[in-house]
């Protein structure tokens, strides 16, 4: 498997910095949060997005994907959501990137099914967009379907293999399902796994890799069972917690650890 990290530990961070934390500790590729607060978003012109490009090149780094937050299953006017989506993919086209991140969504209240519904319709057409662009776009286990059994809900009424699963392992744990559990539901679809830590159920504060309650071990473990050789993506959400400890000091020893955790489950 190869390890990457989410632009999301390091808020604002510039690009060359990025670059030389990923390369510093051996991460082989990066994630991009894409929002307006960071270098690179959907906002950005044809030249910027060129330099980008050439910088990842350069440093031998890949872009593993564009984090977007568009939320399919919200309510409200297709177009807009589906929009939003399509300027993603052309980001991560012209970034090379194989993967957009979009979430769920769905409103409290809203019917399951009526959720489920609107979100597979609009990533089936956003995934026909992909495919002409080469973009995967993946539905993130989270908010209103944190599971894999539930995401799979929405990615089996969808059914083009340009639409996919991203497994963040705290969501699918918070929501009660087991590591086997998940990976069943998702293995079909999955494009990438997003690993973390956390202090607890009750407070989701990030720590380091080890360091907190999540069954990473079991995750690895199961990926590595079933011969899955995809990316592992470090999810520190340095973003949403200002006093947890910077990423870059944690990203040596989370190499590390993952890569025991890998050694132990070959």
């Amino acid at each position: 498997m190869k390890l990457a990290f989410s632009t999301l530990g390091v808020p604002g961070l510039p690009i060359s910095d990025v670059l030389r934390l990923a390369t510093a500790h051996g991460y082989h590729g990066v994630e991009l949060r894409a929002h307006p607060e960071e270098p690179v978003h959907p906002g950005i012109g044809a030249d910027e997005r060129a330099e980008v490009a050439s910088e990842f090149k350069a440093a031998g780094v890949e872009v593993l994907g564009v984090a977007g937050y568009a939320r399919v299953a919200a309510p409200g006017d297709d177009e807009v959501v589906i929009g939003e989506i399509r300027s993603l993919v052309e980001l991560a086209r012209d970034l090379g990137a194989p993967y957009v991140r979009v979430f769920p969504g769905g409103a409290e209240g809203q019917d399951p099914a009526d959720a489920d519904a609107v979100a597979a319709r609009r990533l089936g057409t956003a995934a026909e967009y992909g495919a002409d662009l080469g973009v995967r776009i993946l539905l993130e286990t989270h908010d209103s379907h944190r599971t894999g059994a539930a995401a799979t809900r929405v990615l089996g009424l969808v059914g083009h293999r340009q639409a996919g699963a991203l497994w963040d392992v705290m969501h699918t744990w918070l929501g009660g399902e087991q590591p086997q559990d998940s990976y069943a539901a998702l293995s079909p679809y999955l494009g990438y796994v997003q690993v973390k830590d956390i202090v607890s159920a009750e407070d989701t504060t990030p720590v380091a890799l080890g360091a907190g309650v999540l069954p990473l071990a079991e995750c690895v473990e199961v990926l590595s069972r079933h011969g899955w050789d995809g990316w592992l993506c470090w999810e520190y959400e340095k973003r949403w917690y200002d006093h947890a400890e910077p990423l870059a000091s944690l990203l040596g020893a989370g190499r590390e650890h993952l890569g025991r955790l890998l050694n132990e489950s070959a």
